[in-house]
């Protein structure tokens, strides 16, 4: 087995990359963070999915979390340095967020995430551009941004509308309220639900058989069904201005300002 990871320094934020033959695991990796994704760890998501793509021994390729978490969205104790204002917030969606989600959505080998514990925020939306979702009974999925003052980028919400729909993408935003796995699968999010125990061997044994496909198949699949859905153009720059206005308002700065100091937040609509 090949092991390889990220240059982040141990105990931060890393992805760790394992090869298994034709098989590529990618882990999210942040310990003590329920692998909150960091600046660094999306960059490095988009560096390793644009390299394994080109990759033509693989066969298949595994995303999870380090421990018994997938991952709790994105590493909110960042937002003060990167989406500080305007231009910040705008730079983090699009050039730090979106990347790394296309590069998940593009990879030309199914992608299979392997789903314990908590799967929400930017944890959700990596699984909603994978092809298959293996998930543990106990796992947990929300999008609880309204918490924040923000609502979810138009990048980060064309995977999950791809996946459950409007009114399921719209239910989950609205409401901002964490659930289990039997809804998430009743929802579309799931393609199988195991106890905890068995979620592993399960995905290995899928990821195998996916191996044993024809691989330019696969990729045909892939692309076939990426062309027959509906895909939207992408927002003006003048759409996206009038999307991130939000980020100059007070309930966002409310929403980080209260999540940080770990109080309740209270929104004015202002």
């Amino acid at each position: 087995m090949a092991v390889k990871g990220s240059s982040a320094p141990e105990g931060k934020g890393r992805i760790l990359l394992e090869l298994e033959g034709p098989i590529a695991l990618v882990t999210l990796s942040h310990p003590g963070r329920l692998n909150a994704i960091t600046v660094a760890m999306w960059q490095e998501l988009a560096r390793t999915f644009t390299e394994l793509s080109a990759d033509e021994t693989l066969r298949c390729v595994v995303v999870r979390g380090e421990g018994d978490n997938f991952a709790a969205g994105a590493d909110i104790s960042e937002f003060p340095k990167y989406r500080a204002d305007l231009d910040g917030v705008i730079h983090y969606h699009t050039r730090i967020l979106a990347p790394a989600l296309k590069a998940i959505a593009n990879c030309m080998h199914p992608v299979l995430a392997e789903i314990q514990g908590v799967c929400v925020g930017g944890g959700l939306e990596i699984a909603s551009q994978c092809d298959l979702r293996i998930a543990a009974h106990d796992s947990r999925y929300g999008v609880p941004i309204n918490r924040l003052g923000f609502p979810m980028a138009p990048d980060e919400m064309r995977g999950l509308l791809a996946l459950a729909g409007r009114a399921v993408t719209l239910e989950i935003l609205l409401e901002g309220r964490v659930f289990g796995a039997e809804e998430a699968k009743a929802k579309g999010l799931l393609t199988r639900i195991l106890p905890a125990d068995k979620v592993h061997e399960e995905v290995m044994a899928t990821a195998r058989r996916l191996s044993r496909g024809a691989p330019l198949a696969a990729r045909i699949n892939k692309q076939t069904a990426a062309r027959l859905c509906p895909n939207p153009e992408p927002l003006t720059e003048a759409e996206l201005k009038e999307f991130f206005r939000y980020a100059q308002s007070r309930d966002h700065r409310e929403g980080v300002r209260a999540f940080l100091a770990g109080s309740e937040p209270v929104f004015t609509g202002d």
